[in-house]
């Protein structure tokens, strides 16, 4: 083998090295970004999650309030028509006098 023929060997053999490193590192980086991708992908999944359920609680507190509401006008209205009904006795009693 000649000297020219042992240097290209010696510099394919560098490379190859140095090819076979950064394989390594680079397999190394990308299963560290597939498990960062599984976390944020788990960590999406559970934010979808409260979403989904504190929709359904905002829902159910609308529902709430609209019959609170409504319980609230029936008070009021119940009180003016017992207002109403005493005032027409007192119409009544006034006519009978």
């Amino acid at each position: 083998m000649t000297a020219e023929e042992d240097a290209l060997l010696r510099t394919l053999e560098a490379r190859v090295t140095q090819v076979t490193l950064e394989h390594k590192t680079l397999k190394d980086r990308y299963a560290a970004l597939s498990r960062t991708m599984e976390e944020k992908d788990a960590t999406i999944a559970a934010l979808h999650s409260q979403i989904d359920r504190l929709q359904t609680d905002y829902a159910n507190l609308k529902t709430a309030k609209m019959i609170d509401i409504s319980s609230e006008d029936m008070k009021n209205a119940k009180s003016r028509l017992s207002k109403l009904v005493r005032e027409v006795d007192k119409c009544i009693a006034l006519l009978n006098v």
